[in-house]
């Protein structure tokens, strides 16, 4: 029987990083993955680029995460931003922000990053172990932990680390598992909601536009009480939807709406910002330079054709008139549309296209200081398996690696 200081459950950057965090501090580490391989959705991450980190202050980067957020105070106390950056540099790989925001490999390969965590665990003398799927935790009358047990194996530890994500991509190995072993200690799971995926629209003209990308759009739900929650930034047009970046991070807001109604209504600026004032003094100006513009000719001076054409219909305006030649109810509506253009959310395509899941394990029944279970003496959780979810731009990652880092400290 070989008894291990550590057991991590699960091969993402979370895991990945307590394994090698415990290890440097000179304790016996294995790690079990259920797949045949390990970091295979690390390798997806950011499709194949690998969003590391970002450049914001822990103050900034805890506020993106919302009123949760300064839960993760002492593990990105422990180590935020800079010290994986310096972590990476020392192992060989790396990095920069070419917007001097989001922070990539130079090599904008994900595969660079998993091949450096996966050789610091080798020369760590870590020990790794694929195609074992943890089916339970074991533990001293559900006082201490004692160690995990596979389909296979049977593995002894005073300290088990559960790093095995949520349930989105479970093409990828995030089934959700680790909730139920969680939960088989007695810890809470809060409602789960897949999440960062794109939406689909009752509206069917989305078809028309789905080779264009429009920069800044704001939207906000348009239902009582959730006027609140809102979003910016560039959109790509579906066959049945919406995705790109802002609606990446909206759908963390959407998809619990749809789970209470069958439909979210939004109202989307596609005009960087403009009301319909703005829009209608736009459009004087470029009629001042050239009379003879076509309505059409004069909202692509700030939209796609495909999109332009869409609104024109919905206002039952002729994009060949001159604007001061369409009737002034077709006129005032098509400004209106412009300034606000509603579309229904009515779904998604469930965790099997999430990035992340939104929810987890409860934070009350964690300590922050150490990320060990309140429930159950030796257990640890980091990275996604807890009720933490961040936007689209590196938070997730490195929340991961800073509570990979903190949890693998074994409270020491």
């Amino acid at each position: 029987m070989i008894q291990y200081d550590l057991v991590v459950v699960g091969s993402g950057p979370a895991g990945m990083t307590a394994a090698i965090t415990a290890a440097h501090n000179g304790k016996k580490v294995l790690v079990l993955e259920k797949l045949s391989k390990i970091g295979s959705k690390l390798k997806a991450t950011g499709g194949g680029r690998c969003n590391l980190t970002n450049t914001l202050d822990n103050e900034a980067f805890m506020e993106c995460f919302g009123r949760d957020g300064r839960f993760m105070s002492p593990a990105l106390e422990a180590f935020d931003h800079n010290a994986l950056t310096a972590f990476f540099k020392e192992a060989g790989v790396e990095t920069h922000a070419p917007d001097g925001y989001r922070v990539f490999p130079v090599t904008h390969n994900s595969s660079t990053i998993v091949d450096a965590l996966q050789n610091e665990m080798a020369r760590l003398g870590i020990e790794v172990l694929c195609s074992q799927k943890v089916k339970a935790l074991m533990h001293d009358d559900g006082t201490a932990v004692t160690g995990v047990s596979t389909q296979k194996d049977m593995f002894y530890a005073k300290h088990v680390v559960l790093a095995t994500g949520g349930k989105g991509y479970p093409i990828l190995g995030a089934e959700g598992d680790g909730y139920a072993l969680a939960e088989s200690v007695g810890h809470k799971i809060t409602e789960l909601y897949p999440a960062m995926m794109p939406l689909k629209t009752k509206e069917t003209w989305v078809d028309t536009c789905r080779a264009d990308t429009i920069a800044k759009v704001e939207m906000f739900v348009n239902m009582k009480k959730y006027h609140h929650l809102r979003a910016k930034g560039d959109l790509i047009f579906t066959k049945d939807g919406i995705r790109g970046p802002s609606v990446l991070d909206f759908s963390r807001e959407i998809t619990p709406l749809l789970s209470k109604f069958n439909e979210v209504p939004l109202l989307m600026n596609l005009t960087k910002g403009m009301n319909e004032e703005q829009l209608l003094q736009h459009f004087k100006t470029q009629i001042a330079n050239d009379p003879h513009r076509t309505t059409l000719q004069l909202i692509q001076t700030l939209l796609p054709e495909s999109v332009a054409l869409e609104l024109c219909k919905m206002a039952d305006a002729d994009p060949s008139l001159p604007l001061g030649k369409q009737a002034g109810t077709a006129r005032d509506k098509l400004l209106k549309l412009l300034a606000w253009t509603p579309l229904t959310v009515i779904g998604h395509d469930g965790f099997s296209k999430a990035m992340i899941t939104r929810g987890g394990i409860s934070l009350k029944e964690i300590n922050p200081h150490t990320l060990e279970s309140r429930k159950l003496k030796g257990l640890y959780f980091c990275g996604e398996i807890v009720n933490l979810d961040g936007p689209c731009g590196g938070y997730n990652l490195q929340w991961s690696f800073s509570s990979g880092a903190l949890a693998g400290k074994l409270g020491t």
